[in-house]
């Protein structure tokens, strides 16, 4: 999960995309980086930390031109810790082309042997990121036959040239010097990818992002989702284009977008982010009529922030108050995406405080929108009790975490996983709850189909193991396993890509 944008303006983009990832800077909170264009040249600045760390005045005036890309990191492949891994990441041949990345491609590695040995590129970092843009380096000069010569038929012959190569989950905005903007999305949709347009005079402005949140807050307007396997280009001109450059394969887009990782004033794939948990509330709720309704209940209370949307649906429909009983510093960042298990654990009393008049002597329903680790649950419910709650029950609007997620999201490892080899009574026990309610798989479904029909599938592995792009073999979940969890941190500082303009 990370958080791309691409503009094509008709005035100076520096702004625009640093707002853009502001907005989007719950996606990724490790690393930012934005590139520019001006002329036939390329600028850049990137580093690790946060947007607002990242950009001073004297580097956004340096940020010339009027298109370019943003991008913020959540490090799901390569190192947490490594700041060469900040994107945009860069390549001069054949063309100079500048790329941003949000998912993870499942065939890193091998592509990564293959460019060494077959196409003779070398990639300078652990990133898969840096690997997508050395298969489109190469894949724009095999299409352009050696005449080193770009047209629209050359860059989407191109694009399916990736799809054939890559697998997995990719969302990809890219910068081709001297030409325009190209965005492209995996043929699964598994990430999402949007596109906004702003009427300036006689021309038109361009924008694609991670989320329509973005689309909106900068004053310009939702056109569509990028379809599954869809390649956009706008040239420096305004001109927009795209085609379909993939095979045809189920649409399924990541459930957890929905459950937890997207705003919920975003629109993704037509559904209302807001509405499908709202539905997952409702439907939560019903789950506890039928199957628990002995508990006795006095009060419902959030985990902050992205389960309020079903806690309050919750409550409305079991007819119980409802109440905001924790109190979030919104200076720390969001926990589940903080690499390293010690700093989620010791974030967790720093991000959140419970207060006591809404706990003392009451018997409390906490609702979350998903147990990933655990570590969280337990010290919240912890925090409750110790607030003076006499009953505390733990309600999830998602279903048991219990296998790796390989699509981009921090999910390495069932070890870390606290429902892979556990029972829902035995999770319960061991993050102190009276009872733990989970949403079952098949009503989170239907929540969130039900907003749009047209899509029949969605990509729950995390839940159910079933891996949509086919290539998941049980070696390559164990490679994936041993390969980072929380041990990147002896890492090598010194490894890191030939950069423009690299915050040190």
């Amino acid at each position: 999960m990370c958080g791309i944008i691409g503009v094509v303006a008709s005035t100076s983009v520096n702004q625009l995309l640093y707002d853009g990832l502001q907005v989007l800077q719950h996606r990724g909170q490790d690393a930012a980086g934005i590139a520019t264009a001006e002329g036939g040249r390329f600028h850049m600045h990137k580093g690790p930390g946060l947007v607002r760390d990242v950009f001073r005045t004297r580097n956004m005036r340096n940020l010339a031109g009027n298109w370019g890309i943003g991008h913020c990191r959540y490090p799901t492949a390569g190192s947490a810790y490594n700041p060469a891994e900040a994107q945009p990441f860069y390549v001069n041949s054949p063309f100079g082309l500048m790329l941003a990345h949000n998912g993870n491609l499942t065939n890193a590695d091998a592509l990564k042997r293959e460019m060494y040995l077959a196409d003779l590129r070398h990639m300078n970092t652990n990133s898969d990121s840096e690997v997508l843009l050395n298969v489109l380096a190469h894949e724009l000069q095999e299409a352009s036959g050696g005449s080193f010569r770009l047209d629209e038929e050359t860059i989407f012959r191109a694009v399916k040239g990736v799809h054939r190569r890559a697998k997995g989950a990719y969302a990809a905005v890219v910068m081709i010097a001297g030409y325009g903007l190209l965005a492209f999305r995996d043929p699964y949709g598994i990430r999402p990818l949007v596109i906004g347009e702003n009427d300036v005079g006689d021309r038109k402005e361009y924008m694609v992002a991670s989320e329509s949140v973005a689309i909106d807050v900068l004053g310009f307007k939702l056109l569509r989702d990028v379809a599954p396997g869809e390649a956009i280009l706008i040239d420096v001109h305004g001109k927009l284009s795209s085609a379909q450059c993939a095979e045809p394969a189920p649409y399924a887009p990541c459930m957890f977008e929905f459950v937890y990782l997207a705003r919920p004033d975003s629109l993704i794939d037509g559904i209302s982010v807001y509405e499908s948990r709202v539905k997952m509330g409702s439907y939560l709720a019903e789950r506890i009529k039928r199957d628990f309704a002995d508990l006795e209940i006095d009060v419902v209370i959030p985990i902050p922030d992205s389960s309020r949307n079903a806690a309050m649906e919750l409550a409305s429909d079991l007819n119980l108050p409802y109440r905001e009983g924790f109190v979030k510093n919104r200076y720390i960042g969001r926990t589940f995406i903080m690499p390293g298990q010690a700093v989620r654990k010791k974030s967790v009393r720093q991000k959140l405080n419970a207060m006591h008049q809404e706990f003392a002597g009451k018997k409390v329903l906490l609702v979350d929108d998903s147990i990933v680790r655990g570590t969280t649950s337990r010290e919240i419910i912890t925090m409750a009790r110790e607030a003076g709650a006499t009953k505390v029950y733990m309600a999830s609007a998602a279903p048991p975490v219990r296998h790796a997620n390989v699509y981009g999201i921090d999910m390495p490892s069932r070890a870390e996983l606290i429902a892979s080899y556990r029972t829902e009574e035995e999770i319960g026990r061991e993050i102190g709850a009276d009872a733990l309610i989970y949403q079952t798989l098949e009503d989170l479904k239907e929540a969130v189909g039900s907003l749009n029909p047209a899509i029949k599938e969605f990509e729950t592995s995390c839940f159910d193991g079933r891996y949509v792009t086919g290539d998941i073999t049980p070696e390559y979940l164990s490679f994936v396993e041993g390969g980072r969890a929380d041990s990147n941190i002896g890492e090598d500082p010194e490894a890191s890509q030939l950069d423009l303009n690299l915050v040190s």
